[in-house]
């Protein structure tokens, strides 16, 4: 698996779809697709992407503690 950080090259609104997506090997559409279906249902989802937009390091400002 690969680091959780947000990628500068895919990105539609904040590249959380596309770093969830390359963490988990699936394409970034499927993931996208996923999300939007699950803000159908009840609960925190676009809060959880607000705050994963915030947190997630872009790909080129992450450090790596490994």
């Amino acid at each position: 698996m690969t680091a959780l950080v947000r990628p500068r090259n895919g990105r539609v609104i904040g590249g959380v779809c596309a770093a969830l997506a390359r963490r988990f090997g699936t394409s970034a559409t499927t993931m996208r697709v996923i999300f939007v279906l699950s803000c159908l249902l009840p609960g925190p989802q676009f809060l959880l992407y607000l705050a994963l937009w915030v947190f997630l390091p872009s790909e080129g400002t992450a450090k790596t503690a490994w």
